[in-house]
């Protein structure tokens, strides 16, 4: 199985760019794991929120293809621990699907497109983050959630 994060927007702060390509590197040694940056739309303050959604959204959908699973990142999604988190990615990799497609969307959120394509919402916590940092977050738990899997020594419970 491969893991690809889609995200809308580059990240601005090099500091947390720093920490997000040190736990990709990391994954390099459990699993394939790609990081792949939708551009920011143009032109947002001639939007509204939904037609941000919207084009958003569709962006989103160009960069998915049909067998993959679709979750999205999402504050009214499940929460999990750690370990129930790890335990969520060996089932999606013992399901037999090749390529597990995690969306953090923009600022307003996803469109109805994108929700009833998806699979699955995880809630990483019930507090709200940039979006930026929830790219370090979530790449953080999928590596955290390997070393799980493997019996290494880097979570405490």
């Amino acid at each position: 199985m491969k893991i690809k994060l889609l995200t809308i927007g580059k990240t601005d702060d090099k500091n947390l760019q720093i920490l997000i390509e040190t736990y990709q590197k990391r994954l390099k040694h459990y699993i394939k794991f790609e990081l792949e940056i939708i551009p920011d739309i143009k032109n947002v303050k001639n939007l509204s929120e939904s037609q941000q959604k919207e084009k958003e959204g569709e962006l989103i959908l160009k960069k998915i293809s049909a067998t993959d699973a679709l979750v999205l990142l999402d504050e009214k999604g499940k929460e999990f621990r750690s370990i129930e988190f790890s335990k969520f990615l060996q089932q999606k990799m013992n399901s037999g699907i090749k390529q597990l497609v995690l969306v953090i969307g923009g600022p307003y959120g996803f469109s109805e497109a994108i929700y009833k394509k998806a699979q699955g919402k995880i809630a990483l916590s019930k507090m709200t983050f940039s979006h930026q940092m929830i790219r370090l977050f979530i790449v953080e738990q999928i590596y955290r959630a390997f070393t799980i899997l493997k019996n290494e020594p880097y979570h405490h419970e």
